[in-house]
């Protein structure tokens, strides 16, 4: 739409007698307001989550078992709205955000539960994320 808004201006401003003007409403004026900061700021949250959990976990490499769970979700679903010719608008980017955060939700309490099992069960690391992810995927199915 971004392509159209272009278009739309253009002919607007060959065609409109001298005095008048246009301007966007609703949905054409939130994206022209927005613009691309969803490529600015999606990165810098995925950053501070990561950062976050590294604090936390005390330990880069389950956070970043957790991070990576974001392309996994995110390519599917940017996928799909190329197939259907969707755009990016405010609304999509919105429902990205929230896609990312349940799926980095659900990644922390399948990490957690195999880092309980494998501390306390004495679980090799194998077995303790198959065993998190067989005893934890009804749960999260759940409430997701």
């Amino acid at each position: 739409s971004g392509q159209a808004q272009a278009a739309m201006a253009k002919i607007l401003d060959e065609t409109l007698p001298r005095g008048m003007s246009y301007e966007w409403t609703d949905l054409a004026y939130q994206q022209l307001v927005s613009g691309n900061t969803g490529l600015l700021v999606f990165p810098l949250c995925v950053l501070f989550v990561f950062l976050v959990l590294a604090a936390q976990y005390e330990s880069l490499s389950l956070p970043l078992a957790i991070i990576l769970i974001v392309p996994m979700c995110l390519l599917p679903a940017v996928t799909a709205l190329k197939l259907d010719h969707g755009d990016n608008n405010i609304f999509t980017q919105i429902g990205l955000l929230v896609l990312v955060g349940l799926a980095c939700k659900n990644a922390i309490l399948i990490v957690e539960f195999a880092k309980h099992l494998q501390e306390e069960h004495g679980r090799d690391a194998r077995t303790a994320v198959l065993e998190a992810a067989h005893l934890r995927l009804r749960p999260i199915l759940m409430t997701s």
